[in-house]
């Protein structure tokens, strides 16, 4: 049994086609060979762009050379609304300021510090279920906001301020389309970008709720009652170069980003493993049985979920949150005796990486076993980058394991999950990999 793919769209389509097809869904837009192919190029009449697969080249461009091939502004216009200048979307000084600022709060030890937010917020998403037929995304998004809402500001997610964030962000989710115009036509800097006016006004409500949360923790730290937590660490580090802590509105901007990223991608991820533990069952029988460990709010517990921890691997790989990554090239190039010229965009998909014919083994299919395998391993080192890799890998990649891990063995330990017959997702891309109707699972209790 495969799990379920977007169709591939011809190989040749007309630009005013590609477009449609791109704004609607960008997995479904792009043709069938990009599966084996180590690069391909796209021509535009405004700009080129490149698609590079093989891992000679996703090594350059992410890993040895990041400082010359900075993230597209282009992708990240359609998100500026609500992001403004997060580490996200910045480039260059500022981006590693942001990140000097940024990483202490997600080094190693902080994960043990936040994990019994990550329990709780695990312990209440299991309580929420009910038995029945569920559309099992909406209950990923609410227990995923709920671990930032918990680890970032210590507040769980009924709290007043917290629930309009995540209430207004759904509201953002249905208005915000994939690309802006900016994203197909290279728009001089003057000029206005367009945005859908409900989505201008969702973001602005949006960053509005974001500053009440920072104004109210900046008064508790200067009164010195504020908790130990992400919110706090991140507003009080000091940039050791120059010295600075983020202002209220550089704030606003991360927490933007965090709760985009944190709630977002691991939303998606959780609401595909539960999908394909339905879809198989055995696998998820070797989950339950392990998730028999989770009785205590102990750090140690995923330690003992190394099962849970390869299927939830093999679900990345599968269905990567964010199924594609855009950099620039600032000067010209020449890769696989191609020349890339200045400004063409360069596009490492890990949609096409996690499923090329010519790296992995079965590539298509789920198997969770494939880690321990030396293609599993090979494979693991050079093309498996749910969370970019190099110098712009992902801040919270060890929070978001530690956090996934958990919420899937927890809710599996007390809830059966089955397929709904008739209702097979199609996965979409829009702000992460979702699917077209959502995911609907009949839920049971556990017999323990």
């Amino acid at each position: 049994m495969i799990p379920p793919k977007p169709p591939s769209r011809p190989d040749r389509v007309s630009l005013w086609r590609y477009m449609k097809l791109f704004r609607s869904d960008i997995l479904s837009a792009q043709p069938a060979r990009l599966y084996r192919a180590w690069m391909a190029e796209f021509r535009t009449p405004f700009f080129r762009s490149f698609l590079m697969n093989q891992p000679e080249l996703v090594k350059t461009v992410l890993k040895e050379r990041p400082d010359d091939f900075p993230k597209s502004d282009r992708i990240g216009e359609g998100l500026r609304p609500l992001l403004g200048n997060s580490v996200f979307l910045t480039n260059g000084e500022t981006w590693k300021r942001q990140r000097r600022i940024i990483d202490p709060a997600f080094e190693g030890g902080r994960l043990r510090e936040t994990f019994p937010a990550m329990w709780d917020a695990s312990e209440a998403a299991t309580g929420r279920l009910v038995e029945g037929v569920s559309e099992i995304e909406a209950q990923t998004s609410h227990a995923a906001a709920d671990v930032i809402f918990r680890t970032l500001f210590s507040i769980p997610i009924e709290n007043e301020l917290a629930a309009a964030v995540f209430e207004e962000f759904r509201t953002y989710q249905r208005s915000q389309p994939i690309l802006n115009i900016a994203a197909f036509v290279p728009l001089p800097r003057w000029m206005p970008r367009l945005f859908r006016a409900d989505t201008r006004a969702s973001a602005a409500r949006i960053r509005d709720l974001i500053g009440q949360l920072v104004a109210n923790r900046a008064r508790e730290i200067t009164a010195g009652t504020a908790p130990d937590d992400l919110a706090t660490k991140i507003m009080t580090t000091i940039d050791p170069v120059t010295g600075e802590t983020f202002s209220p509105e550089e704030m606003v901007d991360q927490v933007a980003i965090f709760f985009l990223a944190g709630h977002e991608t691991s939303a998606s991820a959780l609401a595909w493993a539960l999908y394909l533990m339905a879809l198989y069952p055995d696998w998820q029988d070797k989950v339950a049985a392990e998730a028999q460990a989770l009785e205590t709010c102990d750090f140690s517990v995923i330690s003992k979920l190394s099962t849970t921890r390869d299927v939830f691997r093999e679900t990345l790989r599968l269905y990567p949150p964010v199924p594609m990554m855009v950099r620039e090239a600032t000067t010209d190039e020449t890769f696989r005796d191609r020349t890339a010229p200045r400004g063409s965009q360069l596009v490492i998909s890990p949609w096409h990486l996690h499923r090329h014919e010519r790296l992995w083994e079965r590539p298509d299919e789920f198997d969770p076993a494939r880690w321990h395998t030396e293609n599993g391993k090979s494979c693991q080192r050079d093309a498996f980058i749910p969370f970019s890799t190099g110098a712009r890998v992902c801040t919270g990649a060890g929070f978001a394991m530690v956090e996934g891990v958990l919420i899937l063995a927890r809710l599996l330990r007390d809830f059966e999950v089955e397929t709904v017959p008739g209702r097979d997702p199609v996965p979409v891309a829009h702000l992460t990999v979702r699917a077209r109707d959502g995911i609907w699972l009949n839920l049971r209790k556990r017999q323990r």
